[in-house]
């Protein structure tokens, strides 16, 4: 694992902490072989001093304004900089002295000599080392010169021994570039780059400069924030390291630059969450009172952790009077293929007893407050002594011994699925309901002893976890529902079936006689 610090500007110690923190709980040692490009830095500088020797290079003062003038466009050459000429001696003298820290940031430049007029503006005459102050996490104040990144690149793979330098297709352009500086000068090594498509996602972006824009603008919390696609952000959410490690392996590599969607790595994070313990929590609580349930009464129920799992073992769940259960699972008036609870319908309560509605209590603003049942006190376990047939089964909480939570429930980050495709305008594109955070969830009390990071799956809701930044609150965040209603509900519409066109077979049989 090599850092590429050729830039102290932009390197920060956080950042070195954060992906080695990432590489680390992927599953890999990043200190087995840690280097950073500022290791050889004294070499990287003889090198360039090869360069000039060999003729290969000069020091330029055109300023930033002048360079792109020089430098021409896709459809004209370039043109020699007026300073190419100097001499071997000249040059070695300018680049000794802007070591020496003795000219101002950005008055010269170190370039290679190649070919202005190439059509691959690449080699015209690229720069190899700039002047730039500025304090280098590594190698501190001892230079004030700073090798550039296709200079650095292809020297330090050389210097490792490195036999394959992969990168992404963007730098396709660069690699004569690459091979130019490992042809032209006596490096130990001649490793090979080799380009692939980077990975795209759907309703997401994967830019550094943009996604570093929505943590400076604030329309996310940062870094970590559950909805971006950083391996921080998927950590915070829920999502394993085996699950990113799977991913990866079914999308493989290729050139190809396409986007894969969403719901690939939605169904590995299932697949390696389906073992998990299953809890019950309602995160929109409507409450229950059962009123043939004798007042005071508590009694426990049991509940598998896992009914595929039975080696999971069971758990005890407190039942009495009060309950609370979600308000999606009641409807006053409901169509005819809605299972849950309504008026005079009987449901199953998971591991409890058969309830059925019998009143509604609103307040004065006639919005709903509370639903009454009554319960059969034979169908503990949820099964009817007598055979009758229950089609609904909903999740519940004790009211009296639920615990207060806050769910925070993600979506995608944007409405489009390429957002990217926005350019600049992708802020637009932001899906304002991205993040709903449901404060007043009801939870089982047996969640009192959750860690940060612990998976589970609230019955029928999804995969949660315990967010890692909770500070000792129950704070969970929805890793992912329980199938993919994204694409169910995104999907394309139903076309509605076209009549079939009546054949007159008399009228056919006509016109071929």
């Amino acid at each position: 694992m090599r850092f590429d610090d050729t830039n102290p500007a932009n390197e920060a110690e956080e950042y070195v902490r954060a992906i080695k923190r990432d590489i680390a709980w992927l599953g890999f040692d990043p200190q087995q072989q840690l280097f950073h490009s500022s290791d050889y830095f004294e070499q990287l500088y003889q090198f360039a001093v090869q360069l000039i020797e060999m003729g290969k290079a000069y020091v330029c003062d055109l300023s930033a304004e002048q360079l792109r003038e020089y430098r021409g466009s896709l459809t004209e050459p370039g043109r020699n900089s007026p300073f190419q000429d100097r001499s071997i001696e000249d040059n070695l003298d300018l680049f000794s002295r802007m070591r020496a820290g003795e000219f101002d940031d950005g008055s010269c430049l170190l370039r290679a000599k190649i070919d202005m007029a190439a059509p691959n503006m690449n080699l015209r005459d690229p720069a190899v080392y700039r002047i730039k102050r500025a304090h280098h996490q590594q190698t501190g104040d001892s230079w004030c010169i700073y090798p550039m990144y296709d200079f650095a690149h292809c020297l330090s793979d050389a210097i490792e021994g490195i036999t394959h330098s992969l990168c992404t297709l963007e730098f396709e352009d660069h690699r004569p570039l690459y091979d130019w500086f490992l042809d032209t000068l006596d490096t130990p090594h001649h490793p090979q780059q080799i380009e692939f498509a980077r990975l795209n996602l759907d309703y997401t972006i994967m830019s550094k400069r943009k996604l570093q824009q929505l943590v400076v603008e604030n329309k996310v919390s940062g870094w970590d924030d559950p909805r971006m696609p950083t391996i921080s952000g998927l950590r915070r959410r829920g999502y394993t390291a085996a699950s990113i490690r799977e991913f990866c392996q079914r999308i493989g590599v290729t050139r190809n630059d396409g986007i894969v969607e969403m719901g690939v790595l939605e169904a590995c994070i299932r697949e390696d969450l389906e073992a998990v313990p299953r809890v019950l929590g309602v995160v929109n609580p409507l409450k229950l009172v059962i009123t043939n349930y004798p007042e005071g009464q508590v009694e426990q129920l049991t509940a598998q952790n896992h009914p595929q799992y039975p080696e999971q073992g069971s758990r005890e769940l407190p039942f009495s009077r009060v309950l609370y259960v979600e308000q999606d699972d009641f409807m006053e008036e409901a169509p005819k293929k809605f299972f849950r609870l309504s008026l005079g319908r009987e449901v199953r309560l998971r591991y409890g007893y058969l309830v059925t509605c019998t009143d509604v209590i609103k307040n004065p603003a006639g919005e709903l407050v509370e639903i009454h049942c009554t319960y059969d006190p034979e169908t503990r376990g949820g099964n009817a002594p007598d055979g009758r047939k229950v089609k609904g089964t909903i999740h519940w909480v004790s009211a009296e011994h639920a615990l207060d939570a806050e769910v925070q429930v993600y979506d995608r980050l944007f409405k489009e699925a390429n957002p990217a495709a926005a350019g600049d305008d992708f802020f637009d594109l932001l899906n304002p309901d991205s993040l709903t955070v449901m404060a007043n969830a009801k939870l089982e009390p047996s969640l009192v002893s959750a860690v940060s990071g612990q998976n589970y799956q609230f019955e029928r809701l999804g995969y949660f976890c315990l967010d890692s930044q909770a500070d000792g609150e129950l704070r969970f965040d929805r890793t992912v529902t329980l199938r993919d209603s994204w694409a169910k509900a995104k999907g394309p519409p139903r076309q509605p079936r076209q009549p079939r066109e009546k054949k007159n077979r008399k009228a056919d049989k006509r016109t071929e006689s």
